[in-house]
């Protein structure tokens, strides 16, 4: 075995893939070898460390330094300076990686990881995730062996229900009941599904989970397996994720040639084995019906329930379905035990929780906290504030199922519960953040847009009830909003979410209903006063020119694309409205601030 002094190791998730740490690796390897150095320093392409905004990171070790937005021109510097000279690169190290006495911090001390915990994440940035070893060397595959050696499968779910894990896909579920009715279905053959559909705007856990550390994935579906007597298994994942179903393809073939997964797993006579189904990208189909209709080969729709696919799911049998994130606790907990899991987060909201964090936001990437965890934390301690010292107006959170918290919910406890109570849901993870020049009409508009393109159209009130909301919305963002428009968006949102077959339609209504609840002053400003307070929709903007500061200078005039503006030089300019496209062209380029929007 090649032992190493030095590991760099370079994030090879989608984000600091797309910012090009293909190539550092290529140059890593290159400038190691022409350096001498190949038989002491190993270049490792890893998951995604998390802190996407500082892409593309390197960390190298032993040292731990933490080097943010590495460029090709900087990694001569870093293989001559650190890995030959034994001098660490500071200028390049992410901000607050220097201790006051001039030493680096560890991880677990910058900024952006102090009040995280990663356990879902634990391997992501830590390990080669198309190497099998390397997971096995991280207790990989031990609660497999555990369970398979020295577990009944009712000890199994009874340490999973223990756990209080509940399912991270977006309902909460407990996880180990879902087992448990899975178990006691009658049925000559079942099944285990991972969702890892992942389709709300913003939202990259899931996917990240499965770049960086697979293996975690097989395992724990390979134990639920065994858990309610299962012999197969599939992992739906969208075709849109290329690195994530490259590096799962290869980790189930790691795990076949290792005997990990096939028959007679481990010589025990468990046999379980996996296999990949591609989605197109509905976002209905990470609904756990239509998710089953799709891995048939029938169109992606919901089902109506029940029954539940516990009873009667893929193929009319028996199954149990969870996504990615809630697959990766598994294991951790059949090794250390439900106690220790359930150590973590509140009474009923138990371990951690994984966000993708984005938006108007410092810190944009992946975070995992414990569940409890405030949302001010996230925002300011995790998150590092709102950029341009703006002001934090809401967070939404669950993606269009989800609602938006406003800044009186600040230091509202981030689980499963509290969400709720306050109007919004956990989802999946999605959690994205807006200041003071977002419109939350416009919000809710946008969301309700997305989830009236990806609706099946199966049932009459998602299909039509949603289309008339924003049609509403969409007149109400141009100005043309009539008063009764919030009643006719209230009764139309109660009536969607009791109606509506599945949790796509039920939900939809909630980015409305949210933002009615806390900004309904911003509706009536549009409705009432034809006004936008954000500054933000464009039918209701309108540029006026000062006349005591306007030069008359005419350069505002020869920008305009459209002929709106008119006057005679050093005398005062005027905008007419009626031509006026609301570019903001004008006020970008005048040089006396004689231009403002309204």
């Amino acid at each position: 075995m090649d032992l190493y002094r030095s590991h760099v190791m370079v994030c090879g998730g989608t984000g600091c893939t797309s910012s090009g740490s293909v190539e550092l690796i290529r140059l890593f390897e290159e400038g190691i070898g022409q350096a001498g150095l190949e038989k002491e320093v190993r270049v490792v392409r890893t998951g995604c460390f998390g802190l996407c905004e500082m892409g593309p990171i390197v960390i190298v070790y032993p040292e731990g330094a933490f080097y943010a937005r590495i460029t090709p021109e900087n990694v001569d510097e870093i293989v001559q300076e650190h890995l030959l000279k034994g001098r660490i690169v500071k200028r390049l190290l992410v901000s607050d990686a220097v201790k006051e006495d001039d030493t680096i911090k560890s991880l677990d001390e910058v900024d952006f990881y102090k009040k995280q915990k990663r356990v879902a994440l634990r391997n992501c940035g830590v390990v080669d995730p198309e190497r099998i070893d390397e997971y096995i060397a991280f207790d990989g595959y031990k609660a497999l062996a555990k369970a398979l050696t020295e577990m009944q499968p009712q000890e199994v779910i009874d340490v999973v229900k223990a756990s209080g894990l509940r399912g991270r896909g977006g309902a909460g579920f407990p996880t180990g009941t879902k087992w448990q009715f899975t178990r006691n279905a009658v049925g000559d053959k079942k099944y285990v599904c991972c969702n890892a559909d992942e389709g709300d705007p913003g939202a990259f856990m899931d996917r990240s989970v499965l770049e960086g550390d697979p293996h975690a994935v097989i395992e724990a579906m390979a134990l639920a397996a065994y858990a309610i007597g299962a012999d197969q298994g599939y992992i739906y994942v969208r075709a849109e994720y290329p690195i994530a179903v490259k590096r799962l393809q290869i980790a189930i073939g790691q795990a076949r040639e290792y005997g990990l997964l096939g028959k007679n797993i481990l010589d025990t006579g468990f046999d379980f084995d996996l296999d990949i189904r591609l989605g197109a990208g509905a976002f209905v189909c990470g609904e756990e019906t239509a998710l089953m209709n799709s891995i048939e080969g029938k169109r992606g729709e919901p089902r109506p329930r029940p029954p539940f696919p516990a009873n009667k799911g893929l193929f009319g049998k028996p199954t149990v379905l969870n996504n990615v994130e809630t697959y990766a606790n598994i294991a951790q907990i059949i090794l250390n035990g439900a106690d220790w899991f359930a150590s973590m987060g509140t009474e009923k909201s138990k371990g951690t929780k994984v966000f993708a964090l984005g938006g108007k936001i410092n810190n944009t990437g992946l975070v995992e906290i414990p569940m409890g965890t405030t949302l001010r934390e996230i925002i300011y301690d995790i998150g590092g504030g709102i950029p341009g010292g703006k002001a934090f107006k809401a967070a939404q959170t669950g993606g269009p199922s989800g609602g938006c918290i406003p800044v009186s919910c600040l230091d509202v406890s981030i689980d499963y519960d509290s969400l709720i109570e306050i109007g919004s849901m956990m989802g999946s993870g999605g959690m994205i953040v807006m200041d003071e020049d977002n419109c939350m009409v416009d919000i809710a508009r946008f969301f309700l847009d997305f989830t009236v393109d990806e609706s099946c159209g199966k049932c009459p009130p998602c299909r039509i009830g949603t289309r008339r909301m924003l049609e509403i919305l969409e007149r109400i963002v141009e100005g043309k909003g009539e008063e009764g428009d919030i009643e006719k968006l209230e009764t139309l949102a109660k009536n969607i979410k009791a109606a509506a077959l599945c949790g796509l339609g039920q939900t939809a209504p909630n980015p409305v209903l949210s933002t009615l609840q806390y900004f309904r002053d911003e509706y009536e400003a549009h409705i009432y006063e034809k006004r936008c307070p954000a500054g933000h929709c464009k039918s209701l903007l309108q540029y006026t020119i000062d006349e005591e500061k306007c030069t008359g200078c005419s350069l505002c005039s020869r920008i305009c694309p459209v002929g709106a503006i008119s006057g005679e030089v050093r005398k005062s300019f005027t905008i007419d409205q009626s031509k006026c496209i609301k570019c903001g062209a004008c006020m970008e380029k005048c040089r006396f601030a004689a231009i403002s929007r309204k």
